[in-house]
């Protein structure tokens, strides 16, 4: 997804470089939304850098296919497949996982990148959340978790920690609840299941703080040493297919915008592999915005805040009980 600038960085922070001799031989990769925009090109990205497998997870498979066909002839040392990911679905969710499971023997990273903006309200028949919450942030988790052993018991067996990034936005960071300040104790998710007080913008800048709260939480359950968990920001990236779900007026602004300020792609993408292949231990727990470490959305750092983190995380993991959430993370070492 691309995305508006974090304050301050869109004009003034240069690419960051890749470190000499860099190499992801040997390892495995899951890229969700991996059939164009900026999960294809990160793709390409990550198999310049000798990435040995690729899975391309994606809702539509001939769609994936026309993409895996590019790839495979840029580089065809490399296995390319495609796996049938919809992240609208939960089962579809598990499935996928199960599959990781059953099919790869290894698991070095997985880039969370699939997300959406939706110009109009509208719920998905199989949860009974709006689809922008459900996808960005709910299924995002799901799959997140479920990830989250292969990536600490498959990866290579070296001192080298399974890396787990979850694609954000700079707008997280002016993302607010929708609650009702008559009714301030009212449930977090199904807060944004009102068609009433649907805004295309305000949910999709929310939908990407949700997991700022969630990521923050994550950590006291994680261990760097087994798997790195960080969420990247790409910056405002022009020629993605995203403008074209925005409202029209938003979409007008967007294209100005990127006209003017808009990242390429590929340096858009950079990010991304910057956060996956780059970073280390010290990015755990974090948001990563241009090449760099980035404060969380500021309320985020106030008792109200933290209150509200651990809403979010009671509501969240009832809403995903029925994939045991809670035992996927008792079993996660701290050490």
């Amino acid at each position: 997804m691309s995305t508006f600038p974090s304050p301050g960085t869109q004009f003034c922070e240069r690419q960051a470089g890749l470190p000499a001799g860099l190499s992801l031989s040997s390892k495995v990769a899951i890229i969700t939304g991996s059939n164009a925009g900026l999960g294809f090109e990160s793709a390409k990205q990550l198999l310049a850098l000798n990435l040995s497998h690729l899975i391309l997870a994606v809702r539509s498979v001939e769609k994936g296919e026309a993409a895996a066909a590019k790839l495979r002839q840029s580089t065809p040392k490399a296995t390319i497949e495609v796996w049938k990911l919809d992240m609208c679905s939960y089962v579809s969710i598990q499935a996928f996982a199960e599959r990781v499971g059953k099919e790869l023997t290894r698991l070095d990273i997985a880039l969370l990148n699939a997300g959406l903006v939706k110009p109009s309200f509208e719920l998905v028949k199989e949860t009974g959340h709006e689809e922008s919450m459900q996808v960005n942030y709910l299924s995002t988790v799901l799959l997140a978790l479920l990830l989250l052993p292969h990536l600490q018991t498959k990866r290579a067996p070296t001192t080298s920690p399974g890396k787990l990034t979850i694609v954000n936005s700079g707008l997280s960071l002016t993302g607010k609840l929708p609650l009702n300040p008559k009714n301030p104790s009212q449930p977090i998710l199904t807060s944004f299941d009102d068609a009433k007080t649907f805004s295309s913008t305000t949910w999709y800048n929310t939908s990407k703080t949700l997991m700022h709260l969630f990521l923050w939480k994550l950590t006291e359950f994680v261990s760097a040493d087994d798997v790195v968990v960080n969420i990247v920001d790409p910056g405002y990236v022009k020629g993605t297919e995203s403008v074209s779900n925005m409202p029209k007026v938003t979409a007008l602004v967007a294209k100005g915008f990127a006209a003017v300020t808009g990242r390429s792609v590929e340096t858009g993408a950079s990010t991304y592999v910057d956060a996956v292949a780059v970073k280390g231990r010290e990015s755990h727990g974090c948001f990563l915005t241009s090449w760099r470490v980035h404060p969380f959305v500021p309320f985020l750092y106030t008792p109200e805040g933290k209150e509200l983190m651990e809403r979010l995380w009671e509501e969240t993991m009832a809403e995903l009980a029925f994939a045991g959430p809670n035992e996927i993370l008792s079993s996660q070492s701290k050490g």
